[in-house]
């Protein structure tokens, strides 16, 4: 087998947490150090409890520095001389209350120098609004149907500034709060609360806490008449989780970028993914997600920086394939996330039908696209992106009908998958978004469909990202998605991999054929050459790779999930049968 040299248009990816295999990150790299992974991957994207996060799975940024707990810096010298290059995450339109941004604001209020590096909800819609009873601005109803939302609800999170005033931010993503149980000490300056009272009222609200009860429900009896004091210094006591929007009209935000990008450029990152980047760029009367021009103008701004520390650019984004955003950033010249293939493959393989897929595959090659693809990821199996989508009156088809969406949506269900919604500013739900299982258990635990989705993927044109669970077989972990509080249905796909698990994998079949596909497509020259997809019946895929006197040539037949790898070096032929 001829060796590559690795270019970014050509090597396997492996998506895993730091602590998705054994316990740290060194752990993972012992893997690739294993004889059964060598020369199978070229990349590794590592998600971003890389860095110090606190919610969301990583998504929920502190900082960018290391986070110590799971990563040392010696991971990343074990990983250059692996020669396997890095992608890493920049959470472009939020970090955590915890980051020292937002804590400075929480300290400091109004006073704080990180002031506007946040977005203030009252401030950003003021005279395009009428304040409720809870002193929340409601946009006009013109601006609020615009908005898209990834909750019920708005998308606000109250804070109290050290005057004591409430102030809403916004926050598109997670949120959670907590009141935090008081103690004596903490009401020793409540003038005419005696030792008996406060003890009383501790007891009280740590009950309220306890049972999340509204505190307005307690009888403070006797402290009826400093219940107001009382409850102030509660509310003070409560702490945060949430992803606060960033204001990227301040230049703070642009300067900490720019220092950010230069800080992972330094740990060895060679594609840089923009988390939630459509999210970012928001305008009074427009839509919060993926408004125009102001999401280029920004893009634009990231792309300089990223030139400068020698990074390519991910932009990620889910939206209907008839909406066309993806052929949008295409256009630009970036690389895109192909959302489309999850949903296309479970279709093919379920109904024994190419059609899809293949016009799918036809459309990358004809118009260019630089993709990356996955069947699983640590998301959820995109299912929205699939749909058709109307513009200005009219209607662009999808990838599939809308039948065929809600036929493979049931299918996942039936198999244990859970899906996730999207919702208008009422709460209402509006749309489906995503469904959450691991690959293999929405294919019905079945490994030779797995090894089919595997081949497949890794003959389609791209880069092709495997989850790590997916080499494993792994199976929906119900119990991690039942405990897993506001995201838990993320958790069902999830499962961290113990290095006895990995141990015992490479013993079985699904495993190594897998890494046997792999290492193909991450090795042969061929896949740097041409790809033909030749016409044939429904029922079959016949895709070809060719660059020069290499060629490698997938057969499969959907009727019965059986498929042969041709690959022949300078006339030298072998196959392979599955």
């Amino acid at each position: 087998m001829q060796q590559n040299n690795k270019k970014i248009s050509n090597g396997v990816m492996l998506n895993v947490y730091p602590d998705s295999i054994g316990e740290k990150f060194s752990d993972a790299i012992a893997m690739l150090k294993m004889a059964e992974f060598k020369e199978v991957f070229s990349f590794l994207y590592v998600l971003p409890t890389f860095f110090n996060s606190d919610l969301d799975r990583g998504f929920s940024i502190i900082d960018y520095d290391i986070n110590k707990d799971l990563v040392d810096t010696k991971d990343l010298k074990d990983l250059n001389e692996l020669q396997i290059k890095l992608k890493f995450d920049i959470v472009l339109n939020h970090l955590s209350v915890a980051s020292p941004q937002f804590k400075d604001l929480l300290q400091y209020g109004n006073e704080s120098k990180f002031k506007d590096f946040f977005i203030n909800w009252n401030e950003f819609w003021e005279g395009n609004g009428v304040k409720n009873e809870d002193g929340i601005v409601i946009p006009k109803p013109e601006f609020l149907q615009k908005l898209f939302m990834r909750k019920s609800g708005l998308p606000i999170l109250k804070v109290r500034f050290p005057d004591g005033t409430e102030q809403p931010y916004w926050n598109t993503f997670y949120q959670q709060i907590t009141y935090n149980p008081i103690d004596v000490a903490d009401l020793q300056n409540v003038k005419g609360l005696t030792e008996k009272q406060s003890l009383f009222v501790v007891a009280a609200i740590n009950t309220a806490i306890k049972d999340n009860r509204d505190f307005l429900t307690i009888d403070f009896e006797d402290c009826t008449p400093l219940k107001s004091e009382i409850l102030q210094i509660v509310e003070q006591k409560r702490s945060y989780l949430g992803q606060m929007d960033v204001n990227a009209a301040s230049s703070l935000v642009w300067d900490f970028y720019e220092e950010t990008l230069k800080k992972l450029n330094g740990y060895g990152c060679n594609i840089l993914r923009l988390d939630a980047f459509a999210y970012l760029h928001k305008q009074v009367g427009e839509s919060n997600f993926f408004n125009k021009p102001g999401t280029w103008e920004y893009l634009e701004r990231i792309k300089k920086i990223a030139q400068q520390n020698n990074l390519m650019l991910l932009p990620e984004i889910h939206a209907e394939y008839g909406l066309h955003l993806h052929d949008e950033v295409a256009n630009e010249g970036y690389y895109i996330y192909d959302f489309f293939l999850p949903g296309l493959m479970i279709h093919t393989i379920e109904n024994k039908t190419s059609k899809a897929l293949l016009s799918w595959a036809k459309e990358i090659i004809a118009k260019g696209y630089k993709t990356v693809n996955m069947l699983g990821c640590h998301d959820g199996i995109p299912v929205l992106d699939l749909k058709g989508k109307e513009v200005n009156g009219v209607y662009n088809k999808g990838l599939l009908e809308d039948v065929e969406i809600e036929s493979i949506m049931n299918k996942i269900m039936e198999r244990g998958g859970r899906v996730k919604n999207l919702y208008d500013p009422s709460g209402n739900k509006i749309s489906y978004y995503q469904i959450n299982a691991t690959f293999f258990s929405a294919l019905g635990e079945d490994e030779q469909k797995l090894l089919l989705a595997r081949a497949i993927q890794m003959f389609m044109p791209g880069i092709p990202q495997v989850w790590y669970l997916d080499i494993f077989a792994g199976k929906n972990n119900y119990e991690a998605a039942d405990n897993g509080g506001s995201a838990g249905h993320k958790e069902i796909n999830r499962t961290t991999l113990t290095m006895h698990d990995v141990d015992q994998g490479v013993k079985t079949e699904v495993v190594n054929r897998q890494l046997e596909i792999m290492r193909l497509r991450n090795n042969s020259n061929a896949f740097s050459g041409q790809v033909e997809i030749n016409d044939t019946v429904d029922a079959v895929i016949d895709i070809k790779w060719v660059n020069g006197t290499t060629i490698t040539h997938l057969k499969a037949n959907l009727q019965i999930n059986r498929f042969t790898i041709d690959h022949s070096v300078n006339g030298m032929k072998s196959t392979m049968s599955f």
